[in-house]
């Protein structure tokens, strides 16, 4: 990054962390509709200052502790995690991040992708499941990272969670008993926390 961009992202993150904290002192709460909340860990990873991404995502954590956030946004925590050395955390964060968006992994590392019935009727073909990601395998500053990522996702560990995840959403599809239902979205979110 040239001397003007590290600036540009610096002043990005702290216009948005200025915005929200004008909502706060004008609304007694975030009113985020527009989720200027998610952008900064783009702009944290971009700058390499991945210990003021984690203090932010601290600080989130805290201000906004129901948010599940988007696929791009748990991704880029869980790089941040990783960065920091919080690898137990990252292994938990990469599989919301596949909970969010199953295709994510694929597309980081070019990999073809298929389209999961979970997500998609059996008629569905095209584009529908490809995903927009800004950051790759390929990448220098990541591929500490895509190493790490790699042998996490093809552990049976993570192997058994995801095709499990999958499995529940599947049964989903079909399920008409409202008992059981509730059973398998539990299961589901249980899978999600890590728990």
């Amino acid at each position: 990054m040239t001397a003007k961009q590290i600036e540009r992202a610096k002043k990005k993150i702290a216009d948005i962390k200025r915005t929200l904290a004008a909502e706060k002192k004008k609304f007694g709460c975030y009113d985020d509709s527009r989720g200027l909340r998610y952008l900064p860990t783009k702009y944290f990873i971009e700058l390499g200052d991945f210990s003021g991404g984690l203090t932010y995502l601290k600080w989130f954590h805290k201000n906004f502790p129901d948010d599940s956030g988007f696929p791009e946004f748990l991704f880029e925590w869980t790089i941040i995690l990783f960065k920091t050395g919080k690898t137990k955390d990252a292994e938990k964060k990469a599989l919301q991040t596949f909970c969010s968006n199953p295709y994510w992994f694929d597309k980081f590392f070019d990999r073809s992708i298929t389209p999961l019935d979970m997500w998609h009727s059996s008629n569905v073909t095209g584009p529908e499941y490809t995903v927009a990601l800004e950051y790759s395998s390929s990448q220098p500053d990541l591929s500490d990272f895509a190493l790490w990522l790699d042998a996490l996702i093809s552990s049976d560990d993570f192997s058994d969670r995801s095709n499990k995840y999958v499995d529940i959403y599947n049964r989903l599809e079909t399920e008409t008993d409202q008992e059981m239902r509730h059973y398998l979205v539990r299961q589901a979110y249980q899978l999600e926390e890590g728990l």
